[in-house]
């Protein structure tokens, strides 16, 4: 069911981490220690497996709400990566269709501690020939516009409210990957931005959004719903559009319930409520959601009520999971998930949107948005391009 292992720091090269969220005060330092990697066909809810793992290598997070302490000398903490399709079956919904990735685990754990030994340059670092084919789509303009107005007809029927849509596609490549994935960390607003492998595997971040992270005792999550482009007329427009802001707050309200679900009585609150910020080429609203985790909340039942993340489902969220699971034609392998570290007192997930990952073959890279009622199906396939194309243009520069 699982890999376990390396146990040892002599079983491993000296490479060096760039796990996303990981603490920038070891990097350098770190050394993996033992993995767990888990698909579906191994049984089991992979959120309990995960906290278990993580329990067994010393990192005890069974009560989020007890301060914990990092120590340099010991455990220094662990990168979890957790697919769309392992959130949606923690959470009882439709898993959607097979990933393009299958060598891709839908659950990889990495416990790492610390070392002393120098750190060699790890591939990402190091100079290589690396060639991108063509992009393939899995699905055309057309077939993204009818799946719009589909969410548009359930909506008018009253099964849902708001339907998070996303597309895949595949270029073949020859050499490695890995570099050019390394460098999606670089774009602008890449606030988790970082890599994370394993055998026949990458997976490049270069997310800007928070699905999950404890911060000064509160349960924070970020949601990013609305897009525009980086200019002056872009920004006044995302202010100003009344289908982009109730489509954000019914994210921000889906997650304020979420949150609700683990927190403190009376202790959720919107810290702030659609502030635009940029990532590359593009102004998107975010909002800031926090909350005081209730006593004895573990890891694992806060990956239930979080994942996957709200605005990538939509609302309802379960109801939301049969829409996509119905409409999309490839499955959302290593994009829509949780990307990030955890530790003791430490946790900092991102959602893995602007992700990209490659198996033995190709590059893979998803991109999409949340259709509404308000939703025109052209807007929304050239919403999705804007949101690939900073992703593709550096890949392909690799």
């Amino acid at each position: 069911m699982s890999e376990n292992g390396p146990y040892g720091v002599e079983t491993l090269p000296q490479i060096m981490i760039d796990v996303p969220g990981a603490p920038a005060g070891c990097r350098g330092r770190r050394v993996e220690r033992a993995r767990l990697q888990w698909r579906p066909a191994d049984g089991g809810d992979p959120a309990t497996l995960a906290q278990e793992f993580l329990a067994a290598h010393r990192i005890a997070l069974d009560d989020l709400a007890r301060p914990g302490t990092h120590d340099p000398d010991g455990v220094c903490g662990a990168a979890l990566y957790l697919s769309a399709a392992a959130g949606a079956r923690a959470a009882g919904g439709a898993p959607g269709a097979p990933s393009p990735v299958p060598a891709l685990p839908d659950l990889v754990v990495v416990v790492y501690g610390h070392t002393d030994r120098p750190a060699a340059r790890g591939a990402e670092d190091r100079p290589g020939g690396f060639w991108l084919g063509d992009w393939r789509d899995s699905w055309t303009p057309r077939q993204h516009a009818d799946a719009v107005a589909a969410v548009r007809a359930a909506i008018g029927r009253g099964d849902v409210y708001q339907v998070n849509l996303v597309g895949h596609a595949a270029a073949p490549y020859v050499g490695d990957p890995r570099p050019a994935l390394a460098r999606l960390a670089a774009l602008p607003g890449a606030r988790y931005g970082g890599t994370l492998s394993g055998p026949g595997w990458t997976i490049g971040c270069a997310s800007p959004e928070t699905l999950i992270a404890l911060e000064g005792g509160r349960l924070v999550t970020r949601p990013i719903k609305g897009t525009r482009p980086a200019t002056l007329a872009g920004r006044r427009e995302l202010l100003a559009s009344a289908k982009e802001r109730a489509e954000h707050v019914m994210i921000v309200d889906l997650e304020r319930n979420d949150l609700a679900r683990v927190a403190r009585t009376g202790s959720v609150r919107v810290d702030e409520l659609f502030a635009v910020r940029r990532w590359c080429d593009l102004w998107q609203a975010e909002s800031t959601v926090s909350a005081a985790p209730v006593d004895g909340l573990g890891l694992a039942a806060l990956l239930r009520a979080v994942c996957p993340g709200g605005s990538v489902t939509g609302a309802p969220k379960l109801a939301a999971l049969d829409r996509i699971a119905a409409l999309e034609p490839v499955g959302r392998g290593a994009s829509m998930g949780a990307l990030g570290w955890v530790g003791a007192g430490q946790i900092d997930l991102g959602l893995t949107i602007r992700t990209a990952a490659a198996d033995a073959e190709h590059l893979h890279l998803w991109a999409g948005g949340g259709i509404t009622w308000g939703s025109d199906p052209a807007a929304e396939v050239a919403e999705a391009a804007a949101k690939a194309a900073p992703v593709r243009a550096l890949l392909a520069a690799g």
